[in-house]
């Protein structure tokens, strides 16, 4: 008779295929008492260690038989087979399972085939199991999302070809039209190559359709229903490969028109594509009304795809050229084409109207009111074929740029006045994944504060606060060393709780060049002092605490807080008042007062307010391709910063390597918040932009991404005045990020520098003149940062910088692709800002050129328009 240890010997040996044998003479009773050791291995084995891996992936499946036998409800068989802890990626043991499961009443059976399928964790790799176990019950299987996988899976990775393992497959029927119906696409959906027909499930489907054995309707249905319910273009490429398989008859489309106009308007680019050339063939052959035609016309013309609009257009001419009584009904439509960026688009809508307009009044008159959309280009012409009331109100106001206004600074918060405040925003700061300048400072600052009037009270509100911290638990204590770099450093200290361990060597000696690391050794340094002070000497108050929330102290402040220092007989932290200066902004009016403190901290503040504190040089320079690990890549722009000396003399060790002469080559990978190193340097965002453009390189060049996030935070701070050259090769670089979201923050900081009178249209220009010839900028994607700039109403700076750049492309060997867009943004621009400038270089050349190229048409556009802004704003003689 088999008793319970030869059970659990033969469990940890993991012999599974003795178990169906070892466990059928077992009771319930017995079977009862199993599951408790049986429960108790499985909480051993979550305890196994990476060096005990095999042992466990010896022991999981047999534990996995032997448990389901055990379980009298099939709720509690389904949980206890679907444990992940038991899988870890291994098979699982449906013959054994079956084997002690087979003596179940069909009914237990069906319903723990249903809760395994309703598992969605597990569901397709027990969807073997799942099979097997429908079969025994006789019920009907389950389509649930995991099942839907786990057939597909079985179904394209069986031997033959995809549709003869259909035809014999019982299931067919039930799991064909789950397919376009789980949330996302199914992976061997995804996987099938279209152009392999063994494998292509578009074909197979197509063929199983054609035979009868799926219903053709049903599966059209479900591919168009589920091409509606949208997604990205990669997750509807394969339903959309499906429905192309399908081939659709004219009656079956004509049937469907509703579901068409639908996708041309809101689908991914391909599918509305598809959409479109389908209402095409059933307009053309008269079978779209034209009201529901005019209504997927208006719904084209929004989309920005010059592509889909133009073929809106070709469709729109044969269907009046077919029936031009439907002129009534589709020219109104066409004016919402006048609107488009595309001018070639305006002219093509144009010549179409013109041709079906006819002298129908009230026709002239619903495309006159959309005639102000267009371009001035066109205008002209307009008003030549709809009359006078195409011609566009004349503005004689100024032009007005829209830019977004400079945003004051905001004052910090002071520190919590009582301890209940203090802890609450300490506990917040200290369990919150990310944290703000504002409430990191706060919370610092009031430790301190708080700690230095009544420590004990502090400790005694913060301690239940903090309860679930791992230094405070005395079975992980040990575990806290000097490496704690938050804001927890401070909080322990007040609890009086000690790192293990010897004082280490200087934080992260294994630091790399890396500005990120030296920012991370200045705020520990800043964290360890505030700690060691609360035990020893606490201070009154913190000194480098910002007066606002983007980083910046103000010197008057900074004063007033050295005097009371002197005035309670306090000494100054070293590392608190070296942030403290890195933060003051530099007013040298502010120095006599500074000097009239009588202190060597005042001393030092007004000899930092002068020369001592002047930021460090920037140099430029162009590195050779061969300097990087990337292989054949362009050259790149570099920038080398200076020693700052009275960093690297006179200021704590913490700080010293930010005054060191830094030459940074490559992106570095430490990262860290963007806010907090603008916090550490605020008045010094040249520095930063220095450090951070081989980040911001790296967007351009290596496809990286986030290198740009740290721009418009770098715009926005320090004190106002003319951002510095680091700071506009930067946004230069950022303007061609290979990335649309990369793009975007350097359009931000661009135009927070315009909107605050800081930018250098001219040295922007040179900037990206020379990352065009250097291709670590590409006009194209250039085109779509400035677009996006323009596009909020910054016309004229826009334009401002598009005239530093077109000469070098204008009169260049070649026509680098993308300049034709820049053209068209300059043109643009030049007729919404009224710009009055002489023709950038090669312009006139450019436009002189035979044939309509988009390059030459927009280069005429562009001077047309210089030309037209000096006729208007010229003095008339006498």
């Amino acid at each position: 008779m088999t008793s319970t240890p030869d059970i659990l010997t033969a469990v940890r040996a993991g012999l599974t295929s003795r178990l169906p044998a070892l466990l059928a003479p077992l009771d319930r009773a017995q079977r009862r008492d199993l599951l408790v050791e049986l429960k108790e291995l499985r909480a051993e084995l979550r305890g196994f260690g990476w060096d005990r891996r095999q042992e466990r992936e010896r022991v999981s499946p047999a534990l996995l038989v032997a448990g389901a036998a055990c379980q009298t409800g099939a709720a509690a068989a389904a949980s206890w087979i679907g444990g992940r802890d038991m899988r870890r990626g291994l098979r699982t043991p449906e013959h054994e399972l079956m084997g002690v499961l087979a003596d179940r009443e069909p009914q237990w059976l069906g319903d723990l085939a249903h809760r395994l399928a309703a598992r969605s964790s597990t569901a397709r790799e027990d969807y073997p199991l799942i099979l097997e176990l429908v079969r025994w019950a006789g019920c009907p299987v389950p389509t649930d999302d995991g099942c839907v996988e786990g057939w597909a899976a079985a179904a394209w990775s069986a031997n033959g070809e995809l549709a003869d393992v259909l035809r014999g497959d019982p299931h067919l029927a039930a799991f064909a039209p789950r397919l376009f119906e789980t949330p996302e696409p199914v992976a061997s959906l995804v996987w099938a190559n279209m152009k392999h027909e063994r494998r292509s499930w578009a074909a197979a489907l197509a063929d199983l359709a054609a035979e009868g054995r799926l219903d053709r309707a049903v599966l059209l249905d479900a591919c168009t229903a589920r091409l509606l319910r949208g997604g990205t273009a990669p997750h509807l490429k394969p339903y959309l490969g499906v429905l192309e398989a399908l081939a659709p008859t004219a009656e079956e489309e004509r049937a469907r028109v509703a579901d068409w106009i639908a996708l041309t308007a809101d689908a991914p680019s391909a599918v509305a594509g598809h959409a479109q050339q389908v209402l095409g063939r059933l307009a053309v052959a008269g079978h779209v009304a034209p009201a529901r035609l005019a209504e997927m016309s208006a719904a084209v013309f929004f989309r920005p795809e010059k592509k889909l609009v133009r073929a809106q257009l070709v469709l729109l001419g044969k269907v009046l050229a077919r029936d031009p009584a439907a002129a009534s009904e589709l020219l109104p439509v066409i004016g919402e084409a006048f609107g488009h960026t595309d001018t070639d688009i305006q002219e093509r809508a144009l010549k179409l109207a013109a041709a079906h307009l006819g002298d129908d009044a009230v026709l002239c008159a619903e495309l006159a009111d959309h005639a102000h959309l267009l371009s001035p280009v066109h205008r002209a012409r307009a008003v030549a074929l709809l009359g006078a009331d195409a011609a566009p109100v004349e503005d004689t106001g100024p032009y007005e740029e829209l830019l977004p206004p400079p945003v004051p600074p905001v004052r910090l918060a002071p520190a919590p006045e009582t301890v209940e405040e203090t802890v609450e925003l300490v506990a917040a700061v200290v369990n919150s994944r990310t944290e703000s300048v504002e409430e990191f400072e706060r919370a610092l600052d009031a430790l301190v504060r708080h700690a230095h009037r009544d420590r004990a009270a502090l400790a005694a509100a913060l301690r239940p606060a903090l309860a679930d911290r791992f230094w405070l638990d005395p079975e992980r204590r040990h575990f806290y060393t000097h490496e704690l770099s938050n804001l927890e450093r401070v909080a322990a200290a007040v609890l009086d709780v000690r790192p293990s361990g010897p004082e280490p060597r200087p934080l992260l000696t294994w630091r790399s060049d890396c500005h990120h690391s030296d920012a991370f050794a200045a705020r520990h340094a800043r964290l360890a002092e505030a700690a060691r002070g609360i035990t020893t000497e606490p201070l009154p108050f913190l000194l480098a605490t910002p007066t606002w929330t983007n980083g910046t102290l103000e010197p008057h402040d900074l004063v007033l807080r050295l005097a009371e220092y002197a005035r309670l007989g306090a000494t100054p932290g070293p590392v608190d008042f070296a942030q403290a200066l890195l933060r003051v902004r530099r007013d040298a009016s502010v120095r006599p007062r500074a000097t009239e403190l009588g202190t060597p901290e005042g001393r030092r503040l007004a000899s930092w307010l002068g020369e001592a504190g002047r930021p460090a040089t920037v140099t430029r320079h162009v590195a050779p391709a061969d300097h990087h690990r990337y292989v054949g890549t362009p050259d790149r722009h570099l920038l080398d910063t200076g020693e700052r000396s009275v960093l690297v003399t006179e200021f704590p060790a913490g700080f010293r390597e930010l005054g060191k002469a830094r030459s940074v080559t490559r992106r570095c990978w430490d990262g860290g918040s963007p806010e907090t190193l603008i916090a550490l340097l605020p008045e010094d965002r040249d520095t930063l932009a220095a450090w951070s453009l081989p980040g911001v390189t790296a967007c351009a060049l290596d496809d990286e991404r986030g290198g740009t996030d740290i721009l418009p935070g770098l715009a926005a701070a320090g004190s106002r005045g003319p951002a510095g050259p680091a700071l506009h090769l930067a946004i230069a670089t950022g303007l061609g990020a290979r990335h649309a979201e990369d793009r975007l923050p350097s359009v931000d900081a661009l135009l927070t520098l315009a909107g605050r009178g800081e930018l250098d249209t001219a040295r922007l220009g040179v900037d990206l003149t020379e990352l065009l010839a250097l291709e670590t900028v590409k006009p194209v994607r250039l085109a779509d940062a400035l677009r996006t700039a323009a596009a909020t109403g910054a016309h004229a700076t826009t334009w401002a910088v598009l005239a530093g750049v077109l000469p070098a492309l204008l009169t260049g060997a070649t026509d680098p692709r993308g300049t034709g867009e820049l053209l068209e943004i300059a043109a643009e621009c030049a007729e919404q800002s009224r710009a009055v400038a002489e023709p950038p270089a090669g312009l006139d050349a450019t436009a002189a050129r035979p044939g309509r190229s988009r390059l030459a048409t927009q280069a005429a556009r562009l001077r047309d328009a210089l030309h037209r802004n000096r006729e208007e704003t010229a003095v008339p003689v006498g």
